[in-house]
């Protein structure tokens, strides 16, 4: 009984530990504002393919003319591999208009909705169906 009833608790308690890891993930929510969406014209340094997020870093010159260093967080390679990207699709140097839902703090990161290339191209990073174009947002502030 005892044996039986030392089972069934290490079971229940191992599962309990798996399960808390797995909520764990996934506080887009929690970092970003999702309710706000701001677009930004600048210049790719680093597209990062790599498990579990695709980043996307680039240089946007703020009104005064500096540079500001963005990251933005993607979705995973094997998602945007379905989408038509790839590790060659974003270069440095590369002109962007990103549209993003940004930190609800303030820095210069956020979640990519959808990147416009020069060439007029548009890149979808989100879930939607119709993406929300980059001349259909609001500037950032």
């Amino acid at each position: 009984m005892r044996k039986t009833l030392a089972i069934c608790f290490s079971t229940v308690l191992g599962t309990l530990v798996i399960c808390g890891s797995l909520l764990a993930h996934h506080g887009t929510g929690v970092s970003y504002d999702m309710g706000k969406v701001v677009t930004v014209k600048g210049t790719v340094t680093d597209f990062h393919w790599a498990n579990p997020h695709v980043q996307l870093y680039f240089d946007v010159k703020d009104e005064q003319g500096n540079i500001v260093h963005w990251g933005g967080e993607m979705l995973s390679p094997a998602v945007l591999g379905r989408r038509g990207f790839n590790k060659n699709t974003l270069k440095a140097g590369d002109q962007v208009t990103v549209t993003l839902n940004p930190s609800k703090v303030g820095n210069p990161v956020g979640v990519v909705g959808v990147i416009m290339l020069d060439n007029g191209t548009v890149l979808q990073n989100t879930g939607r169906t119709t993406p929300v174009l980059p001349t259909q947002t609001q500037p950032r502030e």
